[in-house]
């Protein structure tokens, strides 16, 4: 909802204080900087401290800068409220690595991908909200309201236990043996036979042990995936209204450069069928979830990211063809329904590949290196357009083709793996049945469910 809303934000703000276009695509450039210069700090925290503390912070930090920013007398308030509200966001992956850490094998895909329909539910909401809020209210109301999930989100974490795989790790076994029991409990089910052992690791959430001879390649790969998931993600929402307004892509092509001077103050209000656009457009992640959820478990992760953005840089290359309305309509569908499913593919992917030393701290810093992705796509989608449309497609294309052969060249497959405990172990310590011991370690869960 935090994000959806600068989408509505913007053009009110052009309109309400007068603001110049570069000052417009500022309030969104500085919410990615927040989110950027963040996720790392995020997953330190969250690998040194506890998943829930580093969740519980940065959602209470998004929370009081959220509502903050209603107030904000001028532009320059807004701007680095906004960017401070970036900074809270860019601790939200982390609540990824907290719940794949509870999930077993079995389910972990399935749990996660479904668990990522919650962000397209929430950019639909805010649309929804915006419909009713913004012709009566206005639209500091609008980010009161759209901070109340937070706000219940903090009242209702006091619930929400602490990972009992990082209590392992940090050598706090009664905390986990009390978490595992609760969960046993609540599930009805026997707590699996077995010793917990403890793989207490003092250096946790280092940023060398993402560069370790193991996992060198598989960081260098999934920060490429991701830079270039939320670069053509990002880059196919700002494309997608260019597209619409100039009809197809040969109108935009063969518009002549002598276009008269456009005034940068000149403002539209969204209007009702500005809204219904949005809803639309942002209605198509859900078969995009729908897709990669019947996929996942089929192909496994490496595959299904490949196919995903070979899909995403076929559709790019049809829009060469001078198409219709309809089907222009149909290919920026599809291409962004494969797309967002790409990218819950790498969400799926990046927590199952690194030990739970270093999950928050690699998810964190993937997370990152997104961000910088969605910084410089408005360079090619508005400003590279106007020189060329080709040009830019072939961009998206070519960088979308580039992420599925990185996909393809991961050293591991997570697929029926467990996951890892200590940087210093090898793969698989996941217990499976209940009659295995040693390191049938914290899958104490996953046993009392198989």
């Amino acid at each position: 909802m935090e994000m959806m809303i600068l989408s509505i934000l913007a053009p009110q703000l052009h309109c309400e204080w007068r603001l110049p276009s570069w000052q417009v695509a500022l309030l969104t450039s500085v919410v990615f900087v927040g989110m950027m210069s963040s996720s790392t700090l995020w997953g330190n925290i969250s690998d040194q401290y506890g998943r829930k503390t580093g969740l519980k912070i940065s959602v209470l930090w998004t929370l009081y800068y959220g509502i903050l920013s209603a107030f904000a007398p001028v532009y320059s308030w807004i701007l680095v409220l906004r960017g401070l509200v970036g900074f809270g966001i860019g601790g939200v992956p982390q609540s990824v690595t907290l719940y794949a850490e509870f999930l077993p094998m079995k389910a972990r895909a399935k749990c996660i991908l479904l668990i990522e329909v919650f962000w397209a539910i929430g950019t639909v909401f805010e649309v929804i909200l915006a419909v009713f809020v913004m012709p009566s209210l206005g639209w500091r109301w609008l980010l009161i309201l759209s901070a109340v999930p937070l706000l219940l989100f903090a009242v209702l974490c006091f619930w929400l236990p602490e990972s009992a795989r990082y209590d392992v790790l940090s050598g706090n076994q009664e905390k986990a043996i009390a978490t595992l029991k609760r969960i046993a409990t609540e599930n009805g089910a026997p707590m699996p036979l077995g010793k917990l052992i403890i793989s207490r690791q003092e250096d946790r959430g280092k940023m060398r042990d993402l560069f370790t001879p193991h996992f060198r390649w598989t960081t260098l790969l999934l920060w490429f995936i991701w830079f270039s998931n939320a670069f053509s993600y990002y880059g196919l929402v700002l494309l997608t209204t260019e597209l619409f307004q100039a009809g197809d892509v040969c109108s935009i092509s063969s518009r002549k450069k002598a276009v008269e001077a456009k005034c940068s103050l000149a403002c539209e209000y969204l209007s009702k069928e500005d809204y219904m656009d949005l809803l639309w457009t942002t209605l198509s992640e859900f078969p995009g979830v729908l897709v990669t959820l019947w996929i996942i478990d089929r192909l496994g992760r490496k595959k299904t990211m490949a196919l995903c953005f070979v899909i995403f840089s076929f559709c790019s290359l049809l829009l060469f063809i001078c198409v219709g309305r309809n089907m222009l309509t149909l290919l920026l569908f599809v291409a962004r329904a494969f797309i967002s499913g790409g990218f819950q593919a790498a969400y799926v992917y990046t927590p199952e590949v690194y030990p739970t030393a270093t999950r928050a701290l690699g998810l964190g810093t993937c997370s990152g290196m997104a961000r910088v992705g969605a910084l410089i796509t408005p360079f090619i989608a508005q400003v590279m357009l106007e020189s060329s449309v080709y040009l830019t497609l072939a961009v998206y294309s070519g960088c979308c083709l580039l992420a599925a052969l990185a996909s393809c060249f991961l050293p591991i497959e997570t697929k029926g793996r467990g996951l890892q405990e200590s940087s210093h172990r090898e793969w698989g310590q996941e217990m499976v049945g209940r009659g295995m011991h040693g390191t049938g370690v914290a899958r104490s869960n996953s046993g009392s469910q198989e």
